[in-house]
């Protein structure tokens, strides 16, 4: 199994103090997950390729590490918004989870990890 967006929320918080990552704790995932323009808003944003929003380009900033350490500085709450992005994105938006995957984790060394942290998470 490999990882995406949500990878996405998992960048969002991952990196950033625990004091200002917890505020997406309360952000609306199904928002994004169910608005195809939206989500692949953050996509192209996660790209390099689109414009990005506040909370994209905090995402961005923080995937690689997000990805690295499975979430690791997440709360419960959002490591279960973080899995629920994941499954999501693999099986709504399966070529933008390629995607980002590929950019995110060319070789699949995180794939392992991913697969432990959604069947741990998800919702």
């Amino acid at each position: 199994m490999k990882l995406l967006i949500v990878l996405a929320f998992v960048a969002v918080v991952a990196a950033r103090p625990e004091d200002d990552y917890n505020r997406y704790e309360n952000f609306d995932v199904d928002e994004v997950i169910n608005n195809k323009r939206l989500f692949k808003a953050y996509v192209d944003c996660l790209q390099g390729v689109g414009k990005c929003t506040p909370e994209g380009h905090d995402l961005k900033e923080s995937l690689p590490d997000g990805i690295q350490n499975s979430c690791g500085k997440c709360s419960e709450k959002l490591k279960v918004l973080v899995a629920k992005v994941i499954v999501a994105a693999q099986e709504q938006y399966p070529e933008d989870w390629e995607k980002i995957n590929k950019q995110y984790n060319p070789v699949g060394e995180h794939d392992e990890k991913m697969k432990e942290f959604l069947k741990k998470y998800k919702p």
